[in-house]
């Protein structure tokens, strides 16, 4: 048999490669697109629940994108008590595999991944959903997906006031001081929901609750806003939907029935949020075969899981920039 090589890019690497806010969000754009057109395969995730899904669990993404010849499988760890252990939340390895052949191609440190593709894809939508005038930005949770939320959000949108918060104090003030320091603006850090949320232009919740609790007051919402929620418990008001001109989701086969967590859920398990109802999966926006925003006064929802094909383009694109940059390492596979 030939000989087997793979590309390694551990944690150090992927820090050393420092994708930049337009590489990032370029490739995870690409890769939506893809989406839109029919070119890429997306697996709804499974999870594997150690013990019990309050403490942590493991997620598993699976998907392909035709255009960058590339097949990937992530498994992500999501455990809500690491910081305890001075760990993040979340920890997480990408496989990359010729999807002619399965030949394994790369395995990539993909906690930092997880946290940037995720950010892309808020701020993507955001692009294409929320008002270009927007200048106002409150967002709820400080893990690691949050920071990459607000540094894409605040390049595409340079927001004059940004709001923050989460449960703990320590983490909200860190994450305002992390802030402060890469955006260069001041962060205001608020003790409740209501003072970080209520009349803002972009609303994200990216909370981590043991069980949905309907923090996110739907009265907050002003006309005109896009609101990102997409805690794996949901925190939003029921009626929230009711008000929306658009609801948008990243993909329907891992929003839809059945499938567990989720911002959305319970509004899609009893029939509030259907496919009929649905306006558009945002790659089907970007990829131009269905509209965004068309007007300032439409309050738009965008509720989004979690794309295997946003980790592969990512992983894809670390891959190609560590090679120009010789940074890494080749392992013999056979």
């Amino acid at each position: 048999m030939q000989e087997i090589w793979i590309d390694y890019l551990n944690a150090i690497d992927a820090k050393a490669l420092s994708l930049t806010d337009d590489e990032i969000l370029s490739a995870v754009e690409q890769a939506l697109a893809d989406q839109g057109r029919g070119e890429t395969v997306i697996e709804p995730r499974v999870h594997l629940v150690p013990e019990s899904s309050d403490k942590g669990h493991f997620n598993v993404l699976r998907g392909y994108v035709k255009s960058l010849g590339f097949a990937g499988v992530k498994v992500v760890g999501d455990f809500v008590d690491n910081y305890k252990h001075g760990l993040p939340s979340e920890l997480a390895v990408l496989n990359l595999f010729d999807p002619e052949t399965g030949i394994p191609k790369a395995v990539i440190d993909a906690t930092a991944i997880t946290d940037m593709r995720t950010g892309a894809v808020t701020a993507l939508g955001a692009k294409y959903l929320a008002r270009k005038d927007s200048k106002i930005l409150g967002h709820v949770g400080a893990r690691g997906t949050s920071y990459w939320n607000v540094r894409l959000l605040n390049h595409l949108f340079d927001f004059d006031e940004i709001r923050v918060h989460s449960r703990r104090p320590e983490s909200r003030n860190a994450f305002a001081e992390r802030l402060e320091r890469d955006l260069g603006k001041k962060i205001i850090v608020t003790d409740n929901w209501q003072d970080c949320l209520e009349g803002a232009d972009i609303m994200i919740e990216a909370s981590r609750l043991p069980e949905p609790t309907p923090l996110f007051k739907t009265e907050w919402v002003k006309k005109g806003a896009f609101v990102v929620p997409y805690g794996t418990m949901s925190a939003l008001e029921f009626d929230l939907t009711d008000i929306m001109d658009k609801v948008v989701v990243d993909d329907w086969g891992q929003c839809g029935p059945g499938r567990p967590y989720g911002a959305l859920r319970r509004h899609v398990d009893e029939g509030k949020v259907t496919a009929e109802t649905l306006h558009a999966e945002i790659g089907e926006i970007v990829c131009g075969a269905k509209p965004g925003r068309e007007s300032g006064e439409e309050t738009i929802l965008f509720w989004h899981r979690g794309l295997s094909t946003t980790d592969v383009a990512l992983g894809a694109a670390m891959v190609e920039k560590a090679k120009v940059l010789g940074i890494g390492q080749r392992l013999r596979f056979a």
